[in-house]
């Protein structure tokens, strides 16, 4: 398969479904609450099997659980014996309360040149880019250099227990010989300007690296007794203490290399200088980037729920916190002995999930493949690493030794705060990314 070996009318084609399928996804709902309720994954995974039967392809579909279903599909490259690439999304999106958005959030609805809905960038943009791909290559009968596994994944957003997790200790033969990833959350753009004026320059983000996480919870005892009597052990003032505490810790700025790349990269371009003691200041360079490297400058924790209590007039004998922490690659252990320390003597620290940060090298020959597909689509383009502050899929393939990128290509107006989309209320991602996206896409399936 090589650049020339498509015409026109099929790229256009590929575009166009891009866009629909998009549209089409974020109109089912599923939602993942992370305890099994909502509807989560069965219909999309069924809507995906629909679609590439459709071109003949007959793919994988497998449940973890009831409701819980994933697809994959392997298609075979040109050399069989070389390591094979793993393009993945998953199907599951995070709740959406439409009383708070503008646009319905499982319209699918293409308002100002924009795909509105839950999901439009997390992630069903990017999985109707591999799905408008895929069904280009059961139409073309085109073949990429080596085999490709696509996926698409259950329960990301719980952690990928359901998901990517589970097809691993389940169906490792799904990824076999299969070396490298590309997912989420990278390969969109940030428009960079001149301090000294000229043109602008934009810059496609690499994400080589992400936070590893913990999800935990923090729980005090006291002495449970009746709302009227005094009581200098109550576990809701111990828990509440042990929060502050959390809350006020300065965990300090510590600067790992993708982020010492990326803000060297911006500051060559802008002719600003930025400084190692305060790169906080320089964030307002990065545009609709800035948030998510914000998060990549040290650890965090936050506390994220509280349970406590049943009736006014009883204190109760224990009270528990949600903490959602994030910590940078070799800090694990020392984020947790001084969560330790900051729960005090009467608080419990709870470890239900961990994973570790992932960090992958940033470069090779399949970073040039990203690199000159970006170069095609968008001349004087370049591509930089940098390092996530969520997690993604990829943390869940890397027993298998697959080392897993962000890269879902998105050419991005200079003005659009993107970070805070995923997740967020009005979540939005333009037509025209997408249909750039799929091309990208299109090329690095072709050479990869």
């Amino acid at each position: 398969m090589t650049e020339q070996t498509i015409d026109s009318a099929e790229l256009d084609l590929i575009q166009d479904e891009a866009v629909r399928i998009t549209c089409e996804l974020i109109r089912i709902d599923s939602t993942n609450y992370g305890d099994g309720t909502g509807p989560c994954e069965q219909e999309a995974a069924e809507y995906v099997m629909e679609v590439l039967r459709e071109v003949g392809l007959e793919p994988q579909y497998v449940e973890s659980a009831p409701r819980r279903a994933s697809v994959v599909v392997r298609v075979p490259g040109a050399d069989r014996d070389r390591p094979g690439l793993v393009l993945h999304g998953h199907l599951d999106v995070v709740p959406a309360d439409a009383d708070d958005w503008s646009v319905p959030p499982f319209s699918g609805e293409i308002r100002d040149g924009m795909i509105h809905g839950r999901g439009a960038v997390d992630m069903k943009d990017m999985v109707a880019m591999l799905l408008a791909n895929l069904r280009s290559l059961a139409r073309t009968g085109a073949v990429p250099p080596r085999d490709i596994v696509f996926g698409f994944f259950a329960d990301e957003e719980a952690g990928g227990a359901y998901g990517a997790e589970w097809l691993v200790k389940n169906h490792p033969e799904v990824f076999a010989g299969c070396s490298e990833a590309i997912s989420e959350v990278g390969g969109y753009s940030i428009t960079l300007t001149p301090a000294g004026g000229g043109p602008a320059r934009r810059t496609y983000l690499l994400q080589t690296a992400e936070k590893g996480y913990a999800w935990m919870r923090i729980r005090a005892r006291g002495r449970a007794g009746h709302g009227s009597v005094p009581n200098d052990e109550n576990a809701i003032v111990r828990l509440a203490q042990a929060i502050c505490r959390i809350d006020a810790h300065d965990w300090g700025t510590e600067l790992i290399p993708p982020v010492i790349t990326l803000l060297d990269h911006v500051s060559e371009v802008t002719g600003i200088g930025w400084d190692p003691d305060d790169p906080a200041a320089f964030l307002p360079q990065l545009g609709g980037a800035r948030q998510f490297v914000a998060g990549t400058l040290a650890n965090s924790a936050n506390v994220t729920t509280l349970l406590a209590g049943r009736k006014s007039n009883v204190v109760p004998g224990s009270a528990e916190a949600s903490i959602d922490c994030r910590f940078l690659p070799g800090s694990e252990d020392v984020v947790l002995d001084t969560l330790r320390a900051l729960c005090g003597e009467h608080v419990e620290l709870v470890v239900d999930r961990m994973n570790l940060p992932l960090d992958v090298p940033a470069e090779g020959p399949l970073i040039d493949v990203l690199a000159a597909a970006i170069d095609a689509e968008d001349p004087g383009a370049q591509v930089v690493p940098y390092c996530l502050s969520a997690g993604t899929d990829n943390k869940e393939l890397r027993p298998l030794g697959i080392a897993g990128y962000g890269f879902a290509p998105l050419r991005l107006p200079a003005d659009l705060d993107f970070a805070p989309l995923f997740h967020g209320v009005d979540e939005r991602v333009p037509v025209d990314a997408v249909r750039f996206g799929a091309r990208v896409l299109r090329r690095v399936i072709a050479t990869c």
